[in-house]
């Protein structure tokens, strides 16, 4: 087994498959410089009573017809003076949910609340354009933001208020909780990963001093930051990402204050996640575009800070690079390319993917938690087959983002989840699949493809890690087309199916006949092509090996002829880059020049054989 093969296509191949692996883990590396500072660098973070300043509470909506309610109950909720408090719900809705909005406003209004329902008649800009329109009318010292899912406690304010006692605090981010984590593997894989994201990123870098985000949500801002910092910006699809980081290229500090938990309904919907996590990684890399170049050039900022930023706005390269290892890894291993640490050693191999994967996790798990550990180790499979299958819809995005293509910011839909028993199939927003989809189903059968590969060139260390990705991506595929399916129930609400949803049930049942009829398709041209093709080169390597190892003639000359028959007589199995050495052609003229030297080898044997009979004739006997 050869390093580098002599192909040229295939030593490509092997080239940008190690170069994706080593930036694979620089990235996975710089997790673990994080989850170590989160873990040496305690909290310092001490509150002085700044008494109770003003404070407006931004709160943008588009269509949150299931939580809206819920949402504006908690605000007024809040345990602050109503003379020192200012809701504004910036409302670009244009379904039911402004009527229940002009309703929830007219009667908070009648107790006496500043609460003012904000409609610009448009979406132009999307939440930054909301946020943007809403500071021209903002008077108080401090902005909060929720969004519509969120849930802000009681005492909130009077907590958080105080971490502004430095006059350098830009924001603070509090900890997303989450109201519906155990509703299904989907939402306890999300609530996993965004624990790691507050409890590790944000804990270190606000701890160490390094370029934090904010999350869009469950935060305070400085109204005086916002304004330096050059205000809402509607280029990305991630402003909360590119006015924090716009202010701490300004100077301003931020901090990420653990203890204190905003809860909030997690997406419950494969499509409507997906929707979340393409608008992330589409929006990080946009920052990473308009705001590195900056960052990089600008001396005041630590060298650490930079590279920990452009760590932040670039890591979901990762996904494409994934994918590409994954292409890569069948090209590879079907051309008997070495891809172990140590040759001698396979299992050296697995046993490192397995310690920089999910052993390191689940050593971090066990100190992020104080409680709940078990509950979250279980979770870490959900996550690790979530995240690998999330790589073609974020891949996409990444490349989106790359090529300059501009988009709608697409809002996640929410449902009021809060119990296991509710159901959001019986409501609206329900989200039909993408042609992402599609995609991920190539993958996933590629995947199947690549385990038989793995398998049959003698590499079965490399199965499981092949069969991760593959579950990730049929997973996500499984569900998304799951998910596409829609039901009504009886509710107070208008839940009418809409155009979009209807042509949905349509495009669900066609996608199912079409996906079992390309399945069995390509089951039977799998299995016919094994017949004709694969078994026959697999006959002939056999009877190959049995020919190096033989010293008959005539069981050589046998099995040369078995290997005539067995393999075309023109073509190239390499039809990518093909060399002259695996033209079937040149192979059978090889064949039949070593025919010829073992029929006069038998020949010669024959003479050989008939003269020592001949000779053992003539001898007299001398006895």
């Amino acid at each position: 087994m050869e390093f580098v093969s002599p192909n040229p296509f295939t030593s490509f191949v092997f080239y940008i498959f190690i170069a994706c692996a080593i930036i694979i883990i620089a990235y996975t590396c710089n997790f673990y410089y994080l989850a170590f500072l989160s873990g040496r660098r305690k909290e310092n973070q001490n509150t002085v009573s700044i008494g109770e300043p003003t404070v407006t509470i931004h709160l943008p909506i588009y269509n949150e017809k299931y939580v809206t309610k819920r949402l504006i109950n908690s605000v007024c909720d809040l345990d602050y003076p109503k003379e020192k408090l200012c809701i504004m719900v910036l409302d670009d809705s244009d379904d039911n949910t402004t009527e229940q909005i002009a309703e929830l406003v007219e009667n908070y209004k009648g107790k006496g609340f500043d609460i003012s329902h904000v409609r610009r008649g448009t979406r132009q800009g999307y939440k930054a354009g909301a946020l943007k329109y809403a500071m021209k009318y903002t008077k108080s010292e401090f902005v909060a933001i929720f969004d519509a899912d969120f849930i802000p406690p009681k005492w909130y304010l009077k907590k958080a208020i105080p971490y502004f006692a430095k006059p350098n605090i830009g924001f603070i981010q509090c900890r997303w909780g989450h109201v519906n984590e155990n509703y299904s593997a989907l939402t306890q894989a999300q609530a996993l990963s965004l624990d790691f994201h507050f409890l590790v990123e944000q804990r270190a870098k606000s701890n160490s001093h390094l370029f934090m985000n904010f999350n869009g949500t469950a935060g305070i801002w400085r109204k005086e930051c916002i304004e330096d910092s050059g205000g809402w910006h509607t280029a990305t699809l991630v402003e909360d990402l590119d006015l924090s980081y716009r202010a701490q290229m300004k100077g301003w500090k931020c901090l990420f204050i653990p203890d204190i938990v905003v809860n909030a309904e997690l997406p419950v919907q494969m499509n409507g996640a997906k929707r979340q996590q393409f608008r992330w990684a589409k929006g990080s890399i946009q920052c990473a575009i308009k705001l590195l170049g900056g960052i990089l050039l600008k001396r005041k900022i630590t060298i650490d800070a930079k590279l920990q930023a452009f760590v932040q706005l670039t890591r979901h390269i990762v996904f494409p690079l994934m994918l590409i290892q994954f292409l890569a890894l069948p090209i590879l291993l079907a051309s008997n390319v070495n891809l172990y640490i140590v040759s001698f050693l396979p299992v050296v191999t697995l046993a490192t993917y397995v310690a920089m994967g999910p052993g390191a996790y689940l050593f971090i798990i066990r100190n992020m938690y104080d409680k709940n550990r078990k509950e979250k180790a279980i979770a870490m499979p959900y996550l690790i087959i979530y995240s690998m299958g999330m790589a073609v819809n974020n891949t996409i995005a990444v490349i989106d983002a790359m090529v300059g293509k501009k988009s709608e910011f697409l809002r996640t839909p929410k449902y009021g989840i809060v119990k296991n028993t509710d159901d959001w199939r019986t409501k609206a927003y329900n989200l039909p699949f993408s042609k992402t989809t599609l995609l991920e189903l190539f993958f996933g059968i590629y995947g199947i493809m690549a385990i038989l590969i793995a398998i049959y060139s003698r590499n079965p260390i490399w199965v499981p890690i092949i069969a991760l990705q593959t579950m990730g991506f049929l997973y996500i595929a499984c569900m998304s087309f799951s998910h596409t399916r829609f039901k009504r129930g009886n509710s107070k609400i208008d839940n009418t199916k809409t155009k979009d949803e209807n042509m949905a049930d349509i495009i669900h049942k066609l996608a199912v006949a079409g996906i079992v009829a390309i399945i069995c398709f390509g089951a039977y041209l799998a299995y016919t092509g094994y017949q004709n093709d694969v078994y026959p080169m697999d006959l002939s390597i056999g009877l190959f090996d049995r020919i190096m190892a033989s010293s008959e003639p005539q069981t050589i000359m046998t099995d040369i002829n078995a290997i005539k028959e067995y393999l075309p007589a023109v073509g190239n199995p390499v039809w990518i880059f093909p060399t002259d050495t695996t033209n079937f052609t040149r192979i059978q003229a090889d064949l039949s020049v070593m025919l010829a030297s073992a029929e006069k080898s038998l020949l010669f044997l024959g003479i050989v054989l008939h003269f020592i009979r001949h000779r053992e004739w003539s001898e007299p006997d001398l006895t």
